[in-house]
């Protein structure tokens, strides 16, 4: 087994052991919709084993981000069926990333009413509108109990909408302070019914939309990527004891689902906590060492070697290398990440990235 050697992931095989690292891009325009330079920029990375890709907003009160995609409308779902035909034509395997939103937004990025929340607590700071307006993130709206059962089916039938598109699979975004990381941390979540108060109640929410989404589209198509004690976006997890507790009790909810994956975003990806995590699970495991932390060829090639993972994801450098795999299988030189184009409404910095030259 080495970082370059293929493997099955949930339903489907891949052709080596690099994923791609879901990462916000923001090139979908007003209308969510993911056009030819998106399925381009997939394509262009279909040698990389398992793409994931950006997180795709599954109702418009989700949306977080101008520019983001959606899987929400009949436009939005055509265009990534070009986008899975172009990685498909290319060879490549590609899994959505599914992205409640939650508190990391505004109605004036949503165009509703509100933005939702475990609890009525908002984000300190701003966020950008589309036109670069900063604006305060506002209050959200607390889900009642009975308003849950809405957002989990949106989940399902997003997931719905990917598979029937072409895409292979999805991954359920519950890391980086998005709703559903919301609900396992005690900061973010204050809730008084049997949602929140305890590790296996916060827990409760993200294992019961795994399990609508897997009798949806079934198990081999559905991963979920978690960031434990990553402590972004005020979803604040500082006590290691109630951080282990909290994804001890998610993961023994998880395992018996027989997912695809779970991929973990964390800053020590051999250390006790992840590797822990990864014996409960029990299947294909992949690690991410997070934002500020650029995994290097050698440590991708180690964490394998040394069975840290079964995949590890890639993030920035797979941004500025279309053909990464290429380049770390020849050991060759990569090119730089230009970090003023990395989010941005055209193909700089998006798709012009050189190839190598043979």
């Amino acid at each position: 087994m080495s970082l370059f050697s293929p493997t099955t992931v949930g339903d489907v095989d891949v052709r080596n052991r690099v994923s791609l690292a879901p990462m916000t891009r923001l090139r979908s325009g007003a209308d969510g919709v993911p056009g030819p330079i998106v399925a381009k920029y997939y394509a262009q990375r279909a040698g990389i084993g398992l793409l994931v890709t950006e997180g795709v907003y599954p109702s418009a009160e989700s949306r977080a981000y101008p520019g983001q995609p959606g899987i929400v409308t009949d436009a939005q779902a055509a265009g990534w069926a070009k986008v899975a035909d172009a990685v498909h034509a290319e060879g490549g395997t590609i899994f959505m990333q599914l992205m409640n939103g939650g508190r990391v937004t505004h109605p004036l990025i949503t165009g509703t009413d509100r933005i939702v929340a475990p609890s009525a607590i908002a984000i300190e700071g701003d966020t950008r509108l589309a036109d670069g307006t900063k604006v305060a993130y506002p209050v959200p709206h607390a889900l009642e109990t009975d308003e849950l059962a809405t957002v989990r089916d949106e989940f399902v039938a997003a997931a719905r909408r990917a598979v029937d598109a072409g895409i292979d699979g999805v991954e359920l975004h519950s890391a980086n302070g998005y709703l559903l990381h919301e609900f396992l941390s005690p900061a973010s979540n204050q809730r008084t019914d049997e949602y929140g108060g305890s590790p296996e109640a916060r827990a409760r929410f993200v294992i019961e939309v795994a399990r609508a989404v897997v009798a949806e589209v079934g198990a081999g198509r559905v991963g979920i990527r978690i960031s434990p004690a990553h402590n972004i976006q005020d979803v604040w997890e500082k006590d290691d004891a109630e951080t282990r507790a909290t994804y001890e009790a998610l993961v023994a909810g998880l395992a018996p689902l027989g997912l695809a994956y779970v991929s973990v975003l964390h800053s020590d990806p051999a250390g006790e906590l992840v590797q822990d995590l990864r014996r409960a699970f029990g299947g294909t495991f992949i690690v991410n060492s997070g934002f500020s932390l650029v995994t290097t060829r050698d440590e991708a090639i180690a964490a394998i070697d040394d069975d840290i993972a079964d995949l590890v994801a890639v993030g920035r450098p797979a941004i500025a290398n279309p053909d990464l795999v290429t380049r770390w299988e020849r050991g060759a030189d990569e090119n730089e990440v230009h970090q003023p184009s990395v989010y941005g409404p055209d193909e700089r910095g998006y798709t012009d990235y050189p190839f190598l030259k043979d």
